[in-house]
């Protein structure tokens, strides 16, 4: 039947042809008689505006389909403006201004011709509503989750209107429209596929006893109290790529131990919660640098000065001005060599010196022990099977970052490299070296190899899903123009060197209260970047010779949320720490706080802030580091059994 079908058509179109031949000749010799008496007009002009307009807020709206070099004008609310057609048929206008909320007029006329469109105009300080209360819902729930759910359907009804109707079509726009088209960009599924296969790479070399044998050789080292609290800080070091395996690994394998070698169960939650974070911060490996990396990417995107610029290469200059995480890191260090320690930390070691590990009056949580963070019994513990993975990866990312970079430099490199590219590459050659080495030694099944691999990728699942949601919520401010609304409002008077230090402090205040450093970045860098470019520009250094404030505000943003992570009680990995260490966690809290604290005034104070004015920022460490040891020596004491 459709062989009859389809030969029948083919016989038409072959008995036709000569037909529609002359047919055709007809019409073509009609339309050029037309053209020639009666010539067409230039293209329909069209008005592209904003998704809506803000009251008070300068925005750009275009006119389209002009001959070059024409002029233009656009009118708007009574208000009138010029401008020149570009190469393209372009005609922008600039800081076109409405004063009062409703719905105008927008009318454009140009080579002779005349259009118009309705424009709905709200309040500016509604397109920060949407951040505002993700922020607010965030710190009362203490869960970012339903704050960014609720942040995008009050930004998606904003842009409908505030009835029952644009309230319904919000809600689905905020799913339909903009969670789809942040999952869908091609840039940001490689950045979820990355850290997800991060994340299954540490499940199958923890699975493989690969992990457990790097710990246990740093272990076998430790002799004394000191010796042991060392051990721990450089297990943290070691497992630099996820702050999770990092806390859970490190803290089960080195409670046994600390307590032999008479270690506080506070101590060794410190030193693994004050690790775990700020290594995987600042590392170039790690399951953040892919979450972080999109963040920054979103935001520059926003800017059209920045479009050009690599979000990867920003996240390198910013490590410098991270001050909280590398100070953290060596005040560790500082504490675990010297023996020395004061407040509430040193009446626990004081204690543990004397027999008793931890609190005879608290209750230690008990210790994690799952089959994703423990390696298969009776299999070799063998460290190759975690450093060939991992220095696979390492060499993998960079090979391909500069294979897919142009230039004669590094910095050149990672300007023009396509690091998203780089990352997919290094994620999949790793995850396949691992799960050879674990199926090619027997150590594990195919199917056990699989198990390990999708335990670790599913830890990584509830932070894409902030970080979709982040990207959600990141496109609706920019359709809202939330940046050129906080421009308008702060731009003149925000000193632009202070600007790192608010956001250090906002970003601390809001991990604090909610007990996350994920959703406080998601939360916060959308609006972080735009802010300090702008108060750049209104300064005249939104070039190279200001960058480093917008650096240091990104650098802020990610290690004041680790800032405000390590001293909250409420969150994860505070919490993990005491689990892992089998730690009281209000004890863990209470002691780890005025460390937390020290380092952090010390950051803000000695790095963040003079970075501001131009202090280079290996200064601002080196001093962070004499006063942090200075502090230390003068009310630190050793615990003596």
């Amino acid at each position: 039947m459709l062989i009859f079908a389809s030969t029948r058509s083919c016989r038409n179109n072959h008995i036709n042809k000569s037909k529609l031949v002359s047919r055709n000749l007809i019409r073509k010799f009609i339309v050029a008689s037309c053209l020639a008496v009666f010539p067409l007009s230039s293209i329909a002009i069209e008005i592209e505006t904003p998704a809506v307009g803000l009251t008070g807020v300068p925005l750009a709206y275009s006119v389209s389909g002009v001959p070059e070099g024409a002029a233009a004008q656009l009118t708007v609310a009574g208000s009138t403006w010029s401008a020149t057609a570009d190469a393209d048929g372009t005609a922008t206008f600039d800081d076109v201004l409405i004063e009062k909320a409703g719905t105008v007029v927008v009318s454009a006329s140009a080579a002779g011709e005349t259009t118009r469109t309705d424009l709905r105009v709200i309040p500016g300080w509604v397109s920060v509503l949407p951040a505002v209360l993700a922020i607010a819902i965030a710190l009362t729930l203490r869960n970012v989750i339903p704050a960014l759910l609720l942040g995008l359907w009050v930004g998606a009804t904003a842009l409908q209107s505030f009835t029952f109707k644009g309230a319904g079509r919000g809600l689905l726009d905020s799913f339909q429209v903009f969670v789809t088209s942040a999952i869908a960009d091609f840039d940001r599924a490689s950045i979820i596929l990355f850290t997800m296969m991060i994340g299954g790479m540490v499940g199958i070399i923890t699975r493989n006893g690969g992990m457990a044998s790097i710990v246990k050789s740093i272990v076998s080292r430790a002799k004394t109290a000191v010796g042991g609290q060392v051990a721990v800080w450089l297990m943290g070091l070691m497992i630099f790529f996820d702050d999770y395996s990092n806390t859970l690994v490190v803290g089960n394998t080195a409670r046994s131990l600390t307590d032999h070698l008479k270690v506080s169960r506070e101590k060794l939650a410190y030193i693994v919660d004050s690790t775990a974070a700020p290594v995987a911060c600042i590392a170039l490996i790690t399951t953040w640098i892919g979450y972080q990396i999109g963040l920054v990417d979103q935001a520059l995107a926003s800017i059209a000065d920045l479009q050009h610029v690599q979000a990867y290469s920003v996240f390198i200059h910013s490590i410098p001005y991270s001050f909280y995480p590398i100070l953290a890191i060596i005040f560790v260090l500082m504490i675990s060599a010297s023996g020395l320690d004061f407040g509430p930390m040193y009446k626990a070691e004081q204690r543990a010196r004397n027999g008793s590990v931890k609190p005879e009056t608290a209750e230690a949580l008990p210790a994690i022990h799952g089959d994703e963070l423990e390696p298969k019994d009776k299999i070799p513990l063998r460290a190759v099977n975690a450093f060939v993975p991992i220095i696979t990866l390492v060499v993998a990312l960079m090979v391909s970052l500069f294979m897919l970079g142009e230039g004669d430099t590094m910095v050149e490199i990672l300007e023009t490299t396509s690091p998203y590219q780089a990352m997919m590459y290094s994620s999949f050659v790793g995850v396949l070296v691992a799960a050879t080495m674990s199926i090619g030694q027997r150590i594990l099944s195919v199917h056990e190899t699989v198990d390990a691999w999708y335990g670790g990728l599913r830890a990584t699942l509830f932070g894409m899903i902030i970080l979709v949601l982040a990207w959600s919520l990141s496109d609706l401010t920019a359709t809202l123009n939330t940046a050129s609304y906080l421009v308008t409002l702060l731009a003149d008077s925000l000193p632009v060197a202070l600007i790192p230090g608010i956001v250090f402090i906002l970003a601390a205040i809001t991990a604090f209260t909610t007990g996350t450093s994920w959703g406080t970045m998601a939360i916060l860098m959308p609006l972080v970047i735009p802010l300090a470019w702008a108060v750049m520009g209104v300064n005249g250094i939104a070039d190279a010779a200001g960058m480093h404030i917008l650096y240091s505000s990104v650098a802020c943003c990610l290690a004041g949320a680790v800032w405000g992570d390590h001293c909250s009680p409420i969150s994860d990995t505070t919490v993990l720490s005491s689990v892992a260490s089998g730690c009281d966690h209000i004890e863990h809290v209470r002691t780890q706080l005025p460390y937390a604290l020290l380092v952090g005034i010390v950051a803000l104070g000695i790095g963040t802030i003079p970075g501001g004015f131009g202090m280079p920022p290996w200064i601002s460490i080196v001093v962070g580091i004499i006063i942090l040891w200075g502090v230390l020596k003068f009310f630190g004491r050793k615990a003596q059994a």
